[in-house]
């Protein structure tokens, strides 16, 4: 898997430290969730989720406010009102889900972007934007899996397990779209200062050319 626990715990100190200092609403809130890990910001995103009873794929001043609270987020009602502001580029006292997420991702050089979207493409043998486990076969070797090869688990569930990781944490559905993919791999890439070897490292886990 890309991404390893020394570039985890590396990215939630460094966004721990630069919580102390940073005024910014948007870079708060991306902090407030860098500091829980890779998968920080997929979490919200599976929160608001959640709370989007009507499928309308907006959120309200008072939507996420609660969801700041359900996701335990340290944030003050004052400034949780600053960052709606600061998401509610219109003024029209909703924000827009996708565009929201998209924005709290951490910037991200088009180069990082190609390389996460190339990796998909390539799991995504159907071609249908989603990644499921029949994508999979073929394409992901689980010989080498630990608990495959001691008969703990069937391939089925190793390619499962895989899907899961990138899926939105308590709601994976054994799909994966490009957006919860992207949303992982934001996360990664806040540890990883150099664009170089980010793209060295997808290259190598997923033998693009």
């Amino acid at each position: 898997m890309a991404g390893t626990a020394r570039h985890d715990r590396e990215m939630k100190m460094d966004a721990e430290k630069k919580l102390r200092t940073v005024q910014d609403p948007i870079e708060k809130l991306r902090l407030q969730c860098l500091a829980r890990g890779s998968s920080g910001i997929k979490g919200l995103g599976r929160v608001f989720k959640i709370m989007d009873d009507d499928g309308n794929k907006t959120l309200s001043m008072a939507e996420f406010k609660k969801g700041l609270r359900d996701y335990k987020c340290d944030v003050p009602k004052a400034e949780m009102e600053e960052m709606f502001q600061a998401f509610d580029k219109d003024g029209s006292g909703t924000i827009d889900f996708d565009e929201f997420l998209v924005e709290l991702r951490p910037p991200m050089s088009t180069a990082r972007k190609n390389v996460i979207s190339e990796a998909f493409r390539k799991l995504d043998k159907t071609g249908d934007g989603v990644i499921t486990i029949e994508d999979l076969k073929g394409v992901y070797n689980v010989s080498k899996h630990a608990k495959y090869m001691n008969g703990e688990w069937t391939e089925e569930q190793v390619f499962r397990s895989f899907l899961d990781s990138f899926d939105t944490p308590n709601e994976a559905d054994g799909k994966v779209t490009e957006d919860e993919f992207q949303n992982y791999y934001c996360g990664v890439s806040a540890s990883i200062d150099s664009d170089v070897y980010f793209i060295t490292m997808m290259k190598n886990a997923w033998k693009l050319n």
